[in-house]
């Protein structure tokens, strides 16, 4: 698999174009699966791995690579499935989710693919809410599940979601009483870590699935209130989301009278790849990696003054 992921710098040009690469892969059997090259690190043939007493059930055990220590998580049991057998034809996809480096395996990896947002739909109805589906999408005329890989890794190790009572007493939304928080995420654990978060600010809180449906709502407020932030004082936004990304979403706002004075705070678990630079492109505010409750609602409530 040496080569299969070139320099993330090569692919920087998609940022803001709605466009994303996947890496394809299979867990158990002919369904395809998919992974936003951007978080991945490597791509490698599954090495030893160390049982540890006590791991949680659906980590097989950790492998040493290049150094660092990586628990290695078998998917397809972490969505329900059989646990992958063939570990000496199996692959880990190691990859950076929420500030931390995780190992994912995997039954084969395909090839990456260059695709569009929009072509990224959300799961069909009725999957419910024990779905790990976080996105669908085809490729040669065969469905590709995204899986929501933040419900996975917060049913393993669940992350703390209420602000400290040391940030909390900081907080000052006095001057914002009549304003709203709004929030953009696919995932519906991560919508529940960040609406649970941004309680702590006092404000009423509306929540969208992905970029387009956030975009239209947005403009649907400001054609009631003539701008936008008369009601919103702040949009926090995941980057992945189907149809339209995060990325794209902002640049939209930032384009529109009506919806540009809007703060945009980019939050998202792709820590390890977007920088500074990345978020300025697109005209964000701000950039949080998730997830950590403390900063998120101070940087909240930093743009809720501004």
């Amino acid at each position: 698999m040496s080569g299969i992921l070139d320099s993330v710098n090569q692919r920087t040009q998609l940022v803001g174009q709605n466009r994303l690469e996947l890496l394809l892969f299979r867990l158990n059997g002919r369904q395809r699966f998919g992974i936003n090259v951007f978080k991945v690190r490597e791509v490698l043939q599954c090495p030893p791995l160390t049982r540890i007493p006590k791991l949680n059930s659906l980590v097989r055990g950790v492998a040493h690579i290049r150094g660092q220590t990586i628990s290695v998580i078998d998917l397809s049991m972490a969505t329900g499935g059989r646990k992958i057998e063939d570990l000496d034809n199996a692959f880990i996809v190691i990859a950076e989710y929420n500030r931390s480096v995780q190992g994912f395996l995997v039954g084969a990896v395909e090839r990456i693919i260059n695709t569009n947002w929009d072509t990224i739909m959300p799961p069909p109805q009725g999957t419910g809410k024990a779905s790990y589906l976080t996105a669908v999408t085809q490729v040669e005329n065969e469905l590709v599940e995204i899986l929501d890989v933040e419900k996975i890794l917060n049913e393993i190790s669940p992350l703390k979601t209420d602000v400290s009572a040391e940030v909390a007493s900081g907080l000052d939304t006095s001057g914002s009483k009549d304003k709203m928080i709004f929030i953009a995420d696919d995932s519906s654990v991560a919508r529940s870590q960040v609406k649970k978060a941004l309680t702590a600010l006092g404000l009423e809180i509306e929540v969208a699935k992905n970029g387009l449906e956030a975009l239209n709502r947005l403009k649907e407020i400001a054609a009631e209130t003539g701008d936008v932030t008369d009601k919103v004082g702040v949009l926090v936004s995941d980057i992945e989301m189907p149809e339209m990304d995060g990325y794209t979403l902002t640049a939209e706002i930032k384009n529109t009278p009506e919806l540009q004075k809007l703060h945009v705070v980019l939050h998202t678990s792709l820590s390890g790849v977007f920088n500074q630079a990345m978020v300025q492109k697109v005209g964000a505010d701000d950039f949080i990696a998730k997830f950590h409750p403390d900063e998120l609602a101070t940087a909240v409530n930093k743009w809720l003054k501004d």
